[in-house]
């Protein structure tokens, strides 16, 4: 492969930036610029040496030393043990976006190529470093903007996925190649090689498996997504003052007009590690008013996207608005008395909430929401599923197992037996990358960041 450089530190100018080469000739290209105590190309692995970037100057501006373009620390990474696999070489500079232009003009000058978005990494797959999933975990490592999504991303960057499909295909492939084996054989009806009763129980294991993994996927998408929060209640009940109160700004228009929210109002906020997604939603009542119903029926639509609901009512007046939303069975559901500040005596039901969005006093509803966070960042003991990709290759796998339990129950040939365990590994092969195509590798590796 050719050698590639790129910087790999954010674009702009800063105290230090990173530039990165990989390649064959890596070490010999950054020495022919490097001028240090050594030479790079007697530096042993893991090293890290001080000395300028520098080559001869050309043109009438000729001098005996050269032109010296900056002070540097230059690491050097020997094959394979290194990110790609390859020779790498970092060389850390000033920040000055001069410097760094410069810099990687005359590595292209040296015989390198500036390196396409997500080449590093596609290199460090393609050389065997990490698989499909681990190189998708570090582009969703470098955009993880809370811990949990970092957490996720680490767990699969450090082989959570991997090793759960990895243990599934290795058993899965013992029986595809007896069944195979006895293909060969068909002309001795009497031999079976693949115990059809220790199939069957292996099928429903993985059948298992799989469908807690798919299952994952809700909370793992949450995770990265950010998990919706409909801030559902009749009008003035202060649902809108509840989401200024929780995003600490007036976000959203607060009114004691009936009916003041017409559409729906999001924003996020972090807690406990975690993204919500809070939706501000129009006051839940039966009307006439058309264009008022048609919020009502977005507010509707906003209840069934999320994962929580905050039935927000009124402590001077309660009105329960549930009864006017449909399929909220599976939904979270926190029962939120808002301005119990004017009603000294309120005391909520279990499990309900008293705040005073007014007044800012809305800490008890913050813990619930924590405690939520925390349970559903506890990844310890479990692998969650965050990638679409992965999750519709897992459907495939699901559906090709249960084909196969249910022939087995048919008891139909192992001809067909074997089509289907096949489509099942294909379909874990393609999580992973041991089956897959240039175009879906194009496609994964040109949305990273260019020197990444």
């Amino acid at each position: 492969m050719n050698t590639i450089c790129a910087i790999s530190t954010p674009y702009g100018s800063g105290g230090i930036a990173v530039v990165r080469v990989s390649g064959e000739s890596a070490i010999q290209m950054v020495d022919t610029l490097f001028r240090g105590r050594k030479s790079l190309t007697e530096a042993k692995a893991y090293t890290v040496h001080y000395g300028e970037i520098w080559r001869e100057a050309r043109g009438e501006r000729r001098e005996a030393r050269g032109e010296i373009l900056d002070q540097v620390l230059v690491s050097v990474f020997r094959a394979p043990h290194s990110f790609t696999g390859e020779d790498v070489v970092e060389i850390a500079c000033h920040g000055s976006m001069y410097i760094q232009q410069t810099l990687l003009q005359w590595l292209v000058d040296a015989g390198c190529q500036l390196a396409k978005a997500g080449e590093f990494t596609q290199r460090a797959f393609l050389n065997g470093k990490m698989d499909l999933t681990e190189a998708e975990a570090v582009a969703d490592l470098i955009a993880a903007q809370t811990k949990a999504e970092k957490d996720l991303a680490l767990s699969q960057l450090r082989g959570g996925i991997s090793n759960e499909l990895a243990a599934l295909r290795e058993r899965l492939l013992t029986f595809t190649s007896l069944i195979e084996l006895e293909l060969d054989f068909a002309d001795h009806e009497e031999l079976e090689f693949a115990d059809r009763t220790q199939l069957h129980e292996l099928a429903n294991e993985i059948d298992s498996t799989i469908g807690a993994l798919v299952t994952s996927f809700k909370t793992g998408n949450a995770i990265k997504q950010g998990v919706p929060v409909a801030i559902i209640g009749a009008p003035n009940v202060g649902k809108s003052t509840l989401l200024n109160a929780l995003l600490g700004e007036e976000r959203a228009i607060v009114s004691d007009i009936q009916g003041t929210t017409r559409d729906t109002v999001e924003d996020t906020l972090v807690l406990g590690g975690m993204l919500f997604r809070f939706i501000d939603t129009a006051g839940m009542r039966v009307t006439n008013d058309t264009i008022e119903n048609m919020g009502i029926e977005r507010s509707r639509k906003a209840a069934q996207r999320a994962a929580i609901i905050i039935h927000l009512q009124d402590a001077t007046m309660p009105q329960n608005t549930l009864s006017l939303l449909e399929n909220i069975n599976d939904k979270m559901v926190i029962e939120v008395y808002n301005k119990v500040d004017l009603v000294p005596s309120f005391t909520p039901c279990d499990g309900a909430i008293g705040i005073s969005a007014k007044k800012g006093n809305i800490h008890a509803l913050k813990q619930q929401l924590v405690a939520y966070a925390e349970e559903q960042c506890n990844m310890r003991n479990a692998v969650t599923i965050s990638n679409t990709r992965h999750y519709e290759a897992l459907q495939r796998a699901q559906s090709a197992i249960q084909r196969v339990q249910e022939g087995l129950q048919m008891q139909i040939s192992g001809e067909f037996l074997s089509m289907d365990l096949q489509d099942c590994l294909t379909a874990l092969g393609e999580i992973t990358g041991q089956i897959t195509s240039q175009e879906v590798l194009n496609n994964i590796f040109g949305k990273f960041c260019i020197g990444k």
